[in-house]
């Protein structure tokens, strides 16, 4: 099955082949880490993190890399506040991503590297820029010529002046044209800063990407992927300046983008009180349910947060664990029913498709009745689930669980053996005491022919 992707540059889905299938690039936009990253930020990461997975399977080698933004306005303003060098600020919450990615199931990786360990490249390609007249130095700065580049604008879809028009642009007297935009700033006394030939100064955001993207990937990368909001200025600015620091080579083949995370309809800000940080949320839900909506709706689609879709997703899941619960004494069969999982994939990341195909296969184990399409059907179920990074937990374990619940698992069953005697003794009124003291408890039992499990209660989303 061949892999199509929507680029967004063509805007269109087109079949993707690598520039070399021996070793294909990846390039995803990492965090700048001056905080905890929110929900919205981690579904990037999530996705295209299942790309690589796809990819990796495909072929024999696969560089992704997801870079570490660690200097940035926002990490000298943090710094200055907490009044410690910008390094604390970073080292704290970069390790804070990398711990709650691993949580979710992101795909780790291959490279991840940091801004502040490739001022040497970025200042030669800033040098370079110079040289062939497509950059300037004024002031300190050394800013990019947008008039040098025709294409500009062409990812987006827009003239320049549309483009400057939807976006805050410094208007500056040492710039030719107020498009243009910094790639080299001059720092301050407090500010970092690093020895260039144009003064003591730190490099902009775009030009961080850029560099880091030639330094272990080269030239001319395969794919290159973030969030919606990226496309201007952001990625628009990296194809310029990288296009013309080699020569005019292409930067990018494919461009990925992910749609934006609103919250019960509302577009995520701090204005209105809805920001959702990703470390909050794992403490409070267990990371798959996380995750699983992170995946469930179409990755260029826009995805609604909500707490009734929370409770969904945990309610879904219960379901499929709780067919791989009464499958527990089963031993699974792996066949090829995972394929239907990586076909959806290979049509641009179909998660939707993929979920649809995992939920028949946990309908197909519901259902099973002899041993052997037991064993061929909890394989299957495994097996999708596996794909998308679900699934994988012990169904007593899953069930038992909730951030930040702390059950004595002896005390429980203890009060249900009690409740179960008296249940045998026709002491009604005593099990039903029973089985409200394990509610107040955060306890959810269930009878059935294999006995009373138990379970940790679900909580109210938020």
């Amino acid at each position: 099955m061949s892999l199509r992707l929507y680029n967004s540059l063509t805007r269109r889905v087109e079949p993707f082949a690598p520039l070399d299938p021996g070793r294909v690039t990846m390039y995803v936009c990492g965090p700048t880490v001056y905080h905890y990253v929110h929900i919205g930020n981690a579904r990037p990461y999530v996705v295209f993190g299942l790309l690589a997975r796809l990819l990796r399977r495909r072929y024999p080698q696969v560089i992704y890399a997801r870079n570490i933004t660690d200097v940035d306005d926002k990490i000298n303003a943090a710094a200055v506040a907490a009044g410690v060098p910008i390094a604390a600020v970073t080292d704290r919450y970069a390790a804070a991503f990398r711990e709650d990615m691993a949580k979710l199931g992101a795909d780790a990786p291959d490279v991840e590297p940091a801004a502040t360990a490739h001022i040497g490249e970025i200042i030669a390609m800033c040098e370079a820029l110079i040289a062939s007249g497509h950059a300037y130095a004024a002031e300190g700065h050394v800013l990019f010529n947008v008039a040098s580049f025709p294409d500009y604008g062409r990812l987006s879809g827009r003239s320049t002046g549309e483009l400057l028009a939807g976006a805050r642009v410094e208007v500056a007297p040492y710039k030719k044209n107020p498009a243009d935009f910094v790639l080299w700033k001059p720092s301050t006394p407090e500010l970092p800063g690093w020895d260039s030939p144009w003064g003591r100064g730190r490099p902009g955001w775009h030009i961080e990407c850029s560099a880091m993207a030639a330094a272990h990937l080269g030239d001319t990368i395969d794919i290159h992927a973030g969030g919606v909001d990226l496309v201007f200025p952001h990625h628009e600015n990296e194809i310029a300046q990288s296009t013309c620091a080699h020569g005019g080579k292409t930067f990018a083949r494919f461009w990925l983008h992910n749609g934006m995370l609103t919250f019960e309809g509302r577009k995520m800000s701090k204005s209105l009180g809805n920001v959702l940080q990703l470390h909050e949320l794992l403490q409070k839900h267990p990371p798959e349910v996380l995750r699983f909506l992170l995946l469930k709706a179409h990755y260029r689609q826009p995805l609604d947060w909500s707490d009734a879709a929370l409770k969904q997703a945990r309610a879904t899941l219960d379901g499929w664990y709780g067919v791989l619960r009464d499958l527990a004494g089963v031993d699974p069969a792996f066949g090829d029913a995972a394929n239907e999982v990586e076909a959806a994939l290979c049509d641009d990341l179909n998660t939707p498709e993929a979920f649809a195909a995992l939920a028949r296969r946990a309908d197909e184990a519901r259902r099973a009745v002899s041993p052997e399409a037991q064993r061929n059907a909890k394989g299957a179920l495994l097996a999708c689930g596996r794909w998308l990074g679900l699934l994988q937990q012990d169904p007593e374990a899953w069930f038992r669980q909730r951030a930040g619940a702390d059950i004595d698992s002896a005390k429980v069953e203890s009060l249900i053996e009690a409740r179960r005697a008296a249940r045998a003794a026709r002491d009604f009124a005593r099990a039903d005491a029973i089985r409200e003291e394990l509610a107040a408890m955060g306890v959810a039992i269930e009878d059935g022919p294999q006995g009373t499990r138990w379970r940790v209660a679900t909580r109210q989303a938020g």
